[in-house]
């Protein structure tokens, strides 16, 4: 799996500036976990000058077991200080119930879609709670 920009459609908007967005698999389990990371970290040291918000996007993830949580976790403890993880799952999804019975959802903002993790702080509908998890508990 190799993370492209994805080319910018006249009606789509691309990721802000500062941002990266990295959709992930539909499975992520001992199989595949391993080698995801070093594809994330490339994806982050490409864009290290100005990144200051990775988003993974697990909206297409169906399954996700103890080493999903491992590879977040990961993700988190090796991106740089001045870059912030935001997580997008679906509220009801494998991948939400999971973060949140490990506890990595106190740890990792985790949102309910792509838009809300895009917000900026101090947007529009951003508080003091905005970094913790801009989505509905699950």
């Amino acid at each position: 799996m190799t993370f492209l920009p994805q080319p910018c459609e006249p009606c789509e908007p691309c990721d802000p500036p500062g941002y990266a967005v990295l959709p992930l698999p539909p499975e992520i389990d001992f199989c595949n976990a391993e080698g995801l990371l070093p594809l994330i970290m490339t994806a982050v040291d490409h864009h290290s000058d100005g990144l200051r918000v990775l988003v993974l996007d697990l909206t297409a993830t169906r399954f996700m077991d103890s080493q999903g949580v491992r590879l977040l976790d990961e993700v988190r403890l090796r991106t740089h200080r001045h870059t912030r993880l935001r997580v997008v799952a679906a509220p009801k999804g494998v991948p939400s119930r999971v973060m949140e019975l490990s506890g990595l959802r106190r740890d990792v903002p985790v949102y309910d879609n792509l838009a809300e993790a895009l917000r900026p702080e101090g947007g529009p509908d951003s508080g003091p709670d905005s970094e913790s998890g801009g989505g509905a508990a699950a």
